[in-house]
């Protein structure tokens, strides 16, 4: 077993067939398929099954696969870490973000390692809370973005920005779904909120999680309609009449659909979401790494402002 039978595995896991992760690893197909083979000898494993799709990783090889996701992942900053200056960041690093934030944080974030960072490489992977503070914790992701993440033994969480979260109905005359409306810019009492039909995420997306505790606390029955775990569909629903929501801003000025919705943010309690930086706790921190926390931050105040 050898690091390159490892990274040729691994390319043909994640793309699920071997002509595609031979056409992007540069080699032939063959001689693709003769270092997996030799892998599976040297382990005494069948790790792949060829269907008519593609190939599916046995139990064997999905074991297998997140050891060479971590083995892999270590080699890379061993090599960052020995290469790196003190005063210019290099070597790859791999960025978790959530969905909503990924549509504005992406183009920008690089925008500013084409400009700022030209010696390191960028991979952007997005995911929800819970499945990215994994990755983190597992060394697939080095830094992210995480919405009102769990405290874990494994991972290093730094506030970077609250929001304020609000209630979303669609503007104009479809502006009452339920029996009432989000008419006013005072806040809107939390006891209230179970006057209104929510369109809201499935239970393993921090969001709904936060909701539901809150309620929860003050005593207040959530009406849930509809669970959508995309929240750029749940703006579409919005929009389109379907239901309400309960997000932050910034989700919904990433949609592009501020013009078709109207926001009244949510208080007595006031509900906020806490955006925060997450990163590994047993990791030391590169310059890489470093640097590209500040732009994150950067990044994430200015599409909050």
């Amino acid at each position: 077993m050898n690091l390159r039978q490892l990274e040729y595995f691994v390319q043909v896991a994640e793309l699920g067939s071997f002509s595609r992760a031979a056409r992007l690893l540069g080699i032939a197909q063959p001689a693709l398929s003769r270092q997996v083979r030799a892998l599976e000898t040297d382990l005494r494993e069948t790790l792949l099954l060829r269907n008519g799709r593609g190939v599916e990783l046995t139990d064997a090889g999905r074991r297998l696969f997140d050891h060479a996701v971590a083995i892999l992942q270590h080699v890379t900053h061993a090599r960052d870490d020995m290469g790196a200056q003190r005063d210019e960041p290099v070597g790859r690093i791999v960025v978790g973000l959530p969905p909503s934030l990924g549509r504005q944080l992406t183009r920008p974030l690089i925008d500013a390692f084409r400009s700022e960072l030209p010696r390191a490489r960028l991979a952007i992977v997005e995911g929800l809370t819970a499945h990215i503070a994994e990755w983190i914790a597992t060394g697939r992701v080095d830094l992210a973005l995480l919405h009102n993440p769990d405290a874990a033994p494994e991972l290093e969480i730094t506030p970077v920005l609250e929001e304020m979260l609000c209630l979303v109905q669609p503007a104009g005359r479809r502006g009452r779904i339920g029996r009432a409306s989000v008419r006013g810019h005072a806040p809107l009492p939390l006891k209230e909120l179970s006057r209104f039909p929510l369109i809201v995420p499935d239970r393993m997306h921090a969001l709904r999680r936060l909701m539901e505790t809150e309620a929860a606390l003050a005593g207040v029955r959530l009406d849930i309609a509809w669970e959508v775990s995309s929240v750029p569909s749940i703006v579409d629903l919005v929009a389109a009449g379907y239901g309400n929501a309960v997000l932050p801003r910034s989700a919904v000025a990433a949609s592009g659909r501020s013009a078709q919705l109207a926001t009244r943010p949510l208080g007595d309690p006031p509900l906020h979401s806490v955006l925060c930086m997450a990163t590994s706790a047993h990791r030391r921190a590169t310059p890489l790494a470093s640097r590209t926390a500040a732009l994150l931050r950067e990044l994430a105040h200015a599409v909050e402002s």
